[in-house]
């Protein structure tokens, strides 16, 4: 295996280890509750005037799909939807208490998680950081030129 079938099987590892770890707790503590919309209600949380069109290019997914997403969640009651005084045909959305504390469930795990793999970011140098963070942001890069050549939206990628 080449260095960069390498890195790319190592992404994946990482990824499923740490989804296998995580996703038991996860259940746990927010029963009831899709990853895609915990997600949405996190992005909510931390973006003022969050709608379909901001939640569909941040996940890849469409703006049907995000809808459906955010109809469930009003439904349950984690948010709400409002429309701004000079803007009456966008529909945006906030948390309700309800959302804002599966929000601080999510953040709290997330904070146990980092607590947890701790140890070996603090041996993590600053260079071997802006090394890793330049090769993701060019990676990234790159992908998402190849979305725009296919001539896909990021919003029109994924519907559920």
């Amino acid at each position: 295996m080449n260095k960069e079938d390498q890195v790319i099987e190592g992404f994946r590892e990482l990824y499923n280890k740490l989804a296998w770890l995580n996703k038991s707790k996860m259940e746990i503590a927010l029963k009831g509750h899709k990853p895609s919309e915990v997600h949405c209600i996190e992005y909510i949380g931390k973006h003022a005037d969050a709608n379909v069109t901001k939640l569909a290019e941040r996940f890849y997914m469409t703006r049907s799909a995000i809808s459906k997403i955010a109809k469930k969640l009003m439904e349950k009651g984690l948010i709400e939807s409002y429309q701004r005084p000079e803007n009456k045909k966008e529909i945006y959305f906030k948390l309700t208490e309800q959302g804002e504390a599966v929000s601080r469930i999510h953040e709290e795990l997330h904070n146990a998680f980092r607590e947890r793999d701790k140890a070996v970011f603090e041996q993590v140098t600053e260079a071997q950081y802006d090394s890793m963070l330049r090769f993701v942001e060019r990676y990234s890069s790159h992908l998402e030129a190849e979305i725009k050549k296919h001539g896909v939206e990021r919003s029109a990628e994924t519907d559920d």
